[in-house]
């Protein structure tokens, strides 16, 4: 019989270096690519895959992500199938979770309800996509306590992740460091590290072993990779699984191993524009391994007027349907359902979430604006920065956000 396998999602980040996008959502609720939310992507893996008993642990803001997967992730409960969301219940105590091992300390009856041979603990807001079933047969093939995915980076971004080091086999975890300055390259490829993708898979008996001794330790963190896998590591229990051995159905050359951590504003904002390349370098229009979400009763989009430069147009974006673009321009944007565009309006470069209603003679560049925005007519966004910021958020890399219904002056 096929082991037993439960999934944990780990999804009470605040995200706070993605504000304002999550002054008012958790940060795996906030929308991406259009019609999406972060959470879909790792959702939809564990899906494809056949696992279909999934828990997802709560904690910061997280009505409209526990909205979101009660409306669209509903399993068959004749076959005992699920996506539950459990926020943080306070089981041990009057204290919310301390990090994501003392979220799943909390959670145990979880796993003793299930009673499963291995757990799989998947981070909820990377932007990919990855057959857990190849990672779980490698982990129970190996013998291992817990199979850490690595993905393969240059040694010169070392100092941007949590890397993970193996030892002569390319297999055993020698040592699993935060940002080091000093990393060593692979042993078949020294210039190359394996940076930590936050996803695990555990034998069941040993994940529930080291998280109860790790509860006991009051200078612990109590966080999966930073007090928890380390100590797997100092035993010997602990392998990598290489993500660019993961063979996915429908996958080309150019978006094989494609794996994104939107934890800033510009990760964020770059990911978008990822999608809309002719041949994108992540692509959604992969229907052997499909990104599942909530599809509301939409319109299709709409694009309307054709004469005397008032002429309706997109290029090079992806628009979501009930938009309507109205003798306006939109070009290498993404554009969420239900925004409007009006005449003489140019948006580029931009990420706008459902509901944006952009003026007429208005300009939107290089920005990303949350949903119900409102540009009234002739305003301009990313054209002048300095102004930008006395008003808005500005990225890193000039990225103009602009918060949730938040008010946009003429």
């Amino acid at each position: 019989m096929a082991p037993k396998v439960l999934s944990i999602v780990l999804a009470g980040g605040e995200g706070k270096r993605l504000m304002p996008l999550t002054a008012d959502r958790a940060k795996p609720g906030v929308p991406f690519g259009g019609i999406y939310r972060m959470i879909d992507f790792v959702l939809s893996n564990l899906a494809n895959a056949g696992y279909l008993k999934i828990v997802v642990l709560t904690q910061y803001k997280s009505h409209s992500l526990d909205r979101h997967i009660t409306k669209t992730w509903r399993m068959s409960t004749l076959l005992g199938n699920y996506v539950a969301p459990v926020p943080a219940q306070q089981r041990l105590g009057p204290r919310w979770f301390a990090g994501s091992a003392d979220a799943i300390y909390q959670s145990f009856n979880l796993i003793n309800d299930e009673k499963p041979d291995y757990v799989i603990v998947f981070g909820a807001d990377h932007i990919y996509r990855m057959d857990p079933a190849q990672m779980v047969a490698d982990h129970i093939a190996s013998g291992a306590g817990v199979t850490v995915a690595g993905i393969r980076q240059p040694l010169s971004t070392a100092d941007q992740f949590g890397v993970i080091e193996v030892g002569p086999d390319g297999r055993q975890i020698r040592a699993f460091r935060e940002k080091p300055t000093d990393a060593v390259g692979l042993p078949d490829a020294p210039d190359e590290i394996y940076a930590s993708m936050g996803n695990y898979v555990f034998s069941t008996d040993l994940l529930v072993e080291v998280i109860t001794e790790d509860a006991k330790n009051s200078d612990s963190k109590h966080d999966m990779g930073g007090s928890i896998i380390p100590m797997l590591v100092e035993r010997g229990l602990a392998n990598v699984y290489d993500f660019r051995e993961n063979e996915l159905p429908g996958s080309t050359d150019r978006d094989r191993g494609y794996w994104r951590d939107v934890g800033t504003l510009d990760s964020f904002y770059d990911a978008h524009m990822d999608l809309i390349d002719i041949h994108p370098v992540f692509n959604l229009y992969n229907y052997e391994w499909p990104i599942y979400t909530d599809y509301r009763p939409w319109p299709p989009a709409k694009f309307v007027h054709g004469w005397e430069g008032r002429v309706g147009r997109a290029v090079g974006s992806m628009v979501s349907p009930g938009v309507v673009i109205s003798g306006s321009l939109v070009e290498n944007s993404v554009v969420s359902p239900n925004v409007k565009v009006h005449s003489w309006a140019t948006v580029s470069g931009s990420v706008l979430m459902e509901g944006v209603d952009i003026g007429r003679n208005a300009v939107v560049r290089n920005a990303i604006l949350d949903k119900n925005v409102m540009v009234p007519e002739g305003a301009q966004i990313g054209v002048d920065l300095d102004r930008d910021r006395e008003r808005f958020t500005v990225s890193a890399n000039g990225i103009v956000v602009i918060g949730k219904g938040q008010k946009v002056d003429p």
